[in-house]
C-alpha cells in the first residue's frame, strides 16, 4: 500500500486508541511485525502551544517508523501548524481523526463532529496538505447517525481536497462501538475513491483481516481493541507468524512490556499503575486469571507484578 511517499507492505496498521497506543505498546507491536503504529489521537491545541501532556504523546522510539502522528481539531490553521510540527518531528505521515465519539471532543467541532461539517473537513485536509509533505490520511466513521451516513461523499471531497489515503471505522457516531461494523461501508468508499482505503472495525483474527479484504476491496486493514493484550495480532496479519503466542512468551512480553513503560514514564510506580490494565488483558481466558485481577492492587514495584504475572502463567 503506497501512501504518498509512503510504503506499508504488508497494509497491516495498528489503530490509533487513546490510552494505550503509547509509545512502549507501538515499540512492541513493530518488533513484534506490526508493519505500521499510529500514536495516540493528540489534541491540536495542545500541540500549537507546547502543552506537556500533548507532546509527549507525541514521543516515539526509532524502532517505532513507520509511525504516524494522528490529531484532532477543529480549527484548519491550527490543525495545519499542529502537522507541521509532526513533520518537524520525524513523523512518517499524518493523520486527522473525523471518527472519535466522545462528547468532550465532538462538542468542539472535533473527531466525528466533522462528518457532520464537511465543508471545515474539506478545509482542515486542504490547509494540512499546504503545510506539509508528508503523507496526509484521514479516519472516518459511517457518519454521524444511521440517518446521515455520508463517508462516501466525504471520503470523495476529501480526496479532491488533497487525502492521500482514508480509512474507515463502518460505525455511526451514534453506535461508539457497539452493534457490528458494517463492512458494507468500506467496500463502497474503496469504490469511490482513487486512493488506498484502510478497513477498521470488527477485525479480531487473521481471518477476519483476510476476509475483510476479500470482501471490501481495501488496500489495508487496520486492526484495534484486539490488539490490546495481544500485540503479536498485527503481526500474525501480516504473515510474520501462524501460530498464537505461547504462556512462556505472554510472560516474556509482558515483561518487556512493564520495562519498556518504566523507561518512558521515569517512574516505576506510575508505570505498575498503567500496566495494570494490560496485565488483564494479557491473560484474558487463563484460568486463574480473576484472581490476578483483584490483586493488582497489591502489586507496587516491577518485580512484584512480573512474579504475579509468572505465577499466572508459568507455574500453574
Amino acid at each position: 500500500m503506497k501512501l504518498g511517499t509512503l510504503t506499508i507492505e504488508p497494509a497491516v496498521l495498528l489503530a490509533p486508541m487513546a490510552g494505550i497506543t503509547d509509545s512502549p505498546f507501538r515499540s512492541l507491536a513493530r518488533n513484534l511485525g506490526c508493519p505500521a503504529v499510529f500514536t495516540e489521537m493528540v489534541s491540536c491545541e495542545g500541540i500549537i502551544r507546547d502543552q506537556p501532556g500533548s507532546l509527549r504523546l507525541l514521543f516515539f522510539l526509532p524502532d517505532e517508523h513507520p509511525v504516524i502522528a494522528q490529531i484532532f481539531g477543529s480549527r484548519p490553521e491550527a490543525m495545519a501548524d499542529a502537522a507541521l510540527h509532526c513533520q518537524a518531528l520525524g513523523f512518517d505521515a499524518v493523520d486527522i481523526n473525523m471518527g472519535c465519539p466522545v462528547k468532550k471532543v465532538t462538542k468542539n467541532g472535533a473527531g466525528a463532529a466533522l462528518m457532520r461539517e464537511p465543508e471545515n473537513a474539506a478545509r482542515i485536509v486542504a490547509a494540512i496538505r499546504r503545510a506539509v509533505t508528508i503523507p496526509v490520511l484521514a479516519k472516518l466513521r459511517s457518519g454521524w447517525s444511521p440517518e446521515e451516513i455520508n463517508a462516501v461523499a466525504l471520503a470523495r471531497r476529501l480526496v479532491d481536497s488533497g487525502l492521500d489515503a482514508v480509512s474507515v471505522h463502518p460505525r455511526t457516531r451514534s453506535q461508539f462501538y457497539s452493534l457490528s461494523a458494517d463492512w458494507r461501508i468500506i467496500a463502497q468508499v474503496t469504490a469511490a475513491v482513487d486512493v488506498p482505503v484502510i478497513g477498521n472495525g470488527d477485525v479480531r483474527t487473521v481471518e477476519d483481516a483476510e476476509r475483510m479484504r476479500r470482501q471490501t476491496g481495501c488496500a489495508g486493514v487496520m486492526v484495534g481493541r484486539a490488539a490490546q493484550g495481544n500485540p503479536w495480532l498485527p503481526g500474525r496479519m501480516a504473515g510474520l507468524r501462524t501460530t498464537p503466542p505461547g504462556r512462556d512468551e505472554i510472560h516474556r512480553v509482558f515483561c518487556i512490556h512493564l520495562e519498556k513503560m518504566i523507561d518512558w514514564m521515569g517512574s516505576q510506580r506510575r508505570a505498575i499503575m498503567r500496566m495494570r490494565k494490560h496485565a488483564v488483558w494479557y491473560t484474558r481466558g487463563v484460568k486463574g486469571a480473576a484472581t490476578l485481577r483483584h490483586g493488582l492492587g497489591n502489586l507496587h514495584t516491577a518485580a512484584d507484578m512480573k512474579r504475579a504475572m509468572a505465577a499466572l502463567l508459568l507455574d500453574n
